[in-house]
Order: structure tokens, then C-alpha cells, then sequence
């Protein structure tokens, strides 16, 4: 997986609200999740999911690290305790969002309801974005995509996407306690370096609210 750096902050009045922020190289993107310990650990041990992951349920995978770290309470909450860094293919994620539909409705993109949850049945990948997060997990005014895979993505993630795996739980709680000392650069200096994900218009103008 890619080297945690030095994270790129984004400038709050020139940044647009739907842009994909990553950690990425020029073949893969990392994406973040949390487990239990009993999943995430034996994934990051084997550099894969185990027996117990399930392909038949909806996963969801993060770009964000600190929109990881607010769902997951810095790894605090229960069943989220192991922070996972997945890294994938770019063709892998690229194929989901090319396959996605937004997870909520909107007028001006599916023209009526009926429509939409066909598009949504349908779908084996859904987007939604949610307000990106600072260090203190606070909302900002631009917007982080969340990633849905479910059916063939989610088989396809598990089994042929993922090019390495990696716990950064320990990271995790390194950063929160800076950030809970008041030490924001110190904390701001061990993000991952996210830096804006180059994807096509024609793919995220199907998905951006």
C-alpha cells in the first residue's frame, strides 16, 4: 500500500462540493473500512477477507480516511475496533462507479421515482456523498463519496480487486491522540496524502447530487 504522507488540505473556497479525494497511485486507489477485530485483523494478516466476511451483504468503502475515522469514532466504536486500508485496482473502482447509482433520488437525473429504484434495484454499486470531515471530525462544506457494493461488485472487490491490505488502526489512534492534544500539524502531517482522484465528468455527472 502506499506510504501515509503528508495530506493535501483543500483550499474551502475553491474546492468543489462532489470531488473524489484519495490516496492513489497510478494503477490503484486505498479505500478504507472498519470491522471487529476477528474480520479485520485475520484480513490484513492474509490480504484477504476472511470465512466470515460476507459477499451477499452491501459493503461500503471509503476514499476518505477521516470520513473513515468519524464513521468509526477513531476506531473507538464497537464492531469498528480494526481499521482497514484497501488498496484496489483504479479499473476495479472505476468499474463500480461506472455501474453505480446514487442511493437516494433525485429529479433532475432520474426524472421520477419508478425510475430511479429500477436504476437502484438494478445497481450492483450505489453513491452517496456525505459532508467531508476535518480533524476534529467536524462537518465542511464540500462532500466525500461513499461507495455501496453489493452482488457481482462486491464478489469482484473481495476477489479480484484488492491488491493489498493493511491495519492502520494503530495510525488511527496515533492521529486522534494529537488531535486530542491540540496538536493539529502534528496530526495533519501523518494523513494519508489525499489528493483529487482523476475521473471523467461523464461518470460523476451521473452521480453528484
Amino acid at each position: 500500500m502506499a506510504r501515509a504522507t503528508t495530506c493535501d488540505h483543500p483550499d474551502p473556497v475553491t474546492e468543489p462540493k462532489h470531488r473524489i479525494r484519495a490516496l492513489h497511485t497510478d494503477s490503484t486507489i486505498t479505500v478504507y473500512q472498519a470491522y471487529p477485530p476477528t474480520i479485520g485483523l485475520a484480513a490484513a494478516r492474509d490480504g484477504r477477507f476472511p470465512a466470515e466476511w460476507k459477499r451477499d451483504r452491501m459493503t461500503w468503502i471509503k476514499p476518505s480516511f477521516l470520513w473513515m475515522m468519524y464513521r468509526c469514532g477513531w476506531s473507538g466504536k464497537e464492531g469498528q475496533e480494526s481499521v482497514l486500508a484497501v488498496e484496489i485496482t483504479r479499473e476495479g473502482f472505476e468499474w463500480a462507479l461506472r455501474h453505480a447509482c446514487l442511493s437516494h433520488y433525485e429529479h433532475e437525473l432520474h426524472g421520477d421515482h419508478a425510475t430511479w429504484k429500477r436504476q437502484l434495484k438494478r445497481a450492483p454499486a450505489r453513491v452517496q456523498w456525505d459532508p467531508e470531515r476535518d480533524l476534529r471530525l467536524q462537518p465542511l462544506a464540500h462532500r466525500s463519496l461513499q461507495l455501496g457494493l453489493t452482488g457481482e461488485a462486491a464478489r469482484l472487490y473481495a476477489d479480484e480487486w484488492i491488491v493489498s491490505m493493511a491495519d492502520v488502526t494503530p495510525l488511527a489512534r496515533m492521529i486522534h491522540a494529537h488531535v486530542r492534544d491540540g496538536e493539529l500539524d502534528v496530526a495533519r502531517r501523518l494523513l494519508p496524502r489525499e489528493r483529487p482522484y482523476p475521473v471523467s465528468d461523464e461518470i460523476l455527472d451521473r452521480l453528484r447530487t
